[in-house]
């Protein structure tokens, strides 16, 4: 009788617990002829949809065969994987493609049309994985200039996202290929959301510098920007551990991501 109460309270704990119920996994998913994206899945029980998460930074993770990092771990979308997995959502960790494993990683090949195609094919290959799920790009700091400019690629297409999420966006030139902002941001049709540290201190990113990104989503059919307060700032102000990456209020703005990301209207 013991034992199989204890079987009853597992299958209960694994439903009401997505945490312990996921599975995570490694894989290595082929994006252009001879070129492997490697990526680290987390997925919780019953999905609601899924998140592929860029990192900032060079973009370079170089994930192992058991799921662990040599870089990027304490980038704010890496170390908040499973808050995503927590609410429900399956994480797609994306590392640099297999010709991009040495430095500078992603710098200066965020913007060309043979990252578009990985991403494209990481969409793909997402939606054939997972049925009748919604698939959104998330990306934070430099991580924003890959999934923006994937969006303005591919909407319009079968491989468009269904959305995308812009978190501590690069809202100003220095760092070499063109800001957001610079985009082509009118092509992007899909829901786009946008979340700033009111507080952020990286030059690059600054809070004043927003509307000039909100005013060029013209054909967003949804858009929102969310201000984050809080939290605590450590170190360089560009860093994952600054109010850049959302430090110490993690758990409130991947809330608050998945609650719009989920949300029908």
């Amino acid at each position: 009788m013991k034992r199989w109460l204890g079987v009853v309270f597992l299958a209960v704990l694994a439903v009401s617990d997505p945490v312990r119920a996921q599975t995570r996994d490694v894989f290595d998913v082929p994006t252009r002829p001879g070129i492997v994206e490697r990526v680290l899945v987390l997925t919780p029980a019953n999905p609601k949809g899924v998140v592929l998460l860029f990192a900032g930074g060079h973009g370079g993770l170089d994930i192992r065969k058991d799921g662990s990092f040599m870089w990027g771990a304490a980038s704010f979308l890496v170390r908040s994987r499973d808050l995503f997995v927590s609410q429900g959502l399956t994480v797609v960790v994306v590392d640099a493609p297999s010709d991009h494993q040495n430095f500078p990683y992603l710098s200066g090949f965020r913007q060309t049309p043979e990252h578009v195609a990985d991403i494209r094919a990481l969409i793909s290959w997402a939606r054939h994985r997972q049925v009748d799920v919604p698939v959104w790009l998330v990306g934070t700091s430099r991580g924003t200039e890959s999934v923006a400019f994937a969006a303005t690629e591919l909407s319009g297409t079968v491989d468009a996202p269904d959305g995308i999420v812009l978190t501590s966006t690069i809202l100003i030139e220095g760092l070499g290929p063109p800001p957001v902002p610079a985009m082509a941001l009118a092509r992007i049709t899909v829901p786009t959301l946008v979340v700033h540290h009111r507080l952020d201190g990286c030059h690059y990113c600054q809070y004043r510098d927003l509307p000039g990104l909100l005013d060029r989503l013209t054909a967003a059919p949804r858009k929102e920007l969310i201000t984050a307060e809080g939290g605590t700032s450590r170190g360089d102000p560009c860093d994952a551990m600054a109010y850049h990456g959302f430090n110490g209020i993690e758990d409130e703005v991947v809330g608050k991501i998945t609650k719009w990301i989920t949300s029908p209207s």
